[in-house]
């Protein structure tokens, strides 16, 4: 049954945001704005966490859950070190995503060529 959450909800979460772009004519960089910051939003709240416990990477994997790793950070750095924590916690929370994100990228970047479009 989880994975069944999983798929549904990950799945609202994509038709939304192609909803987003069918009907508002959005660009996809407003669209990655209003996810990750509709996840912080809904994490400050409280609203995100049972959503992550429903459906797991159905709702973290999205952008909605980079927003909830970015809060969830920014949260501890606050705890542990005050303040400062609010500089520190988010991008501490998401390193290894966004590290993953940069190695990977390389990567694809060296073994595949771009070609010019026409």
């Amino acid at each position: 049954m989880h994975y069944i959450w999983t798929f549904l909800i990950g799945g609202l979460l994509c038709v939304i945001a192609q909803i987003l772009i069918d009907k508002c004519k959005l660009t996809p960089a407003r669209i990655l704005v209003i996810y990750v910051s509709a996840g912080t939003f809904l994490t400050l709240f409280g609203w995100y966490e049972p959503l992550v416990q429903l459906a797991g990477a159905g709702a973290t994997i999205p952008l909605t859950g980079f927003g909830y790793t970015l809060a969830k950070g920014v949260a501890k750095g606050v705890a542990e070190k005050g303040l400062l924590g609010i500089l520190t916690g988010g991008i501490t929370g998401a390193a290894a995503g966004i590290t993953a994100a940069i190695v990977f990228g390389y990567l694809m970047a060296l073994i595949f060529r771009p070609k010019a479009k026409k």
